[in-house]
């Protein structure tokens, strides 16, 4: 059976491109939400911890992708205000350093390196002979 000419190189291209996609896929996190959290005294470290979260959830974007998951911000705060002490408290550290479109800028460097890398590997497997000829 013959196959066309350009089977073989489609297929390396799309393992390639597979584990490109997938090589930068940042963590996923989750946690279980406990349930029965009775209304505790709040510590003046939980208030200001809320607090901060409090203004976090008043941001335009964050209050936006909110409702895109059907969450207003009051829901957003009746859960959060369930949790732990240390949960809270880890949340409200956690915000500060949460960015808006995320950390796409390592992954690029990274992906800008490679690509550099992978350009130099071939100048040098060919010895600079790099010929462009009009067709």
């Amino acid at each position: 059976m013959r196959t066309a000419f350009y089977t073989k190189p489609l297929s390396l291209y799309l393992i390639l491109a597979l584990l490109a996609l997938t090589s930068f896929a940042g963590p996923a996190e989750a946690m279980m939400l406990p349930a029965d959290h009775a209304a505790a005294p709040a510590s003046p470290e939980r208030a200001a911890d809320l607090s901060r979260i409090q203004k976090g959830l008043e941001s335009k974007a964050l209050e936006q992708r909110l409702q895109d998951y059907g969450l207003t911000s009051q829901e957003a705060m009746a859960k959060i205000s369930t949790l732990s002490d240390e949960q809270v408290h880890q949340l409200a550290s956690q915000m500060d350093s949460v960015q808006a479109g995320g950390d796409g800028l390592i992954g690029f460097m990274f992906g800008l390196a490679i690509l550099a890398g992978i350009v130099i590997l071939i100048i040098y497997l060919l010895e600079g002979r790099i010929v462009i000829q009009k067709a």
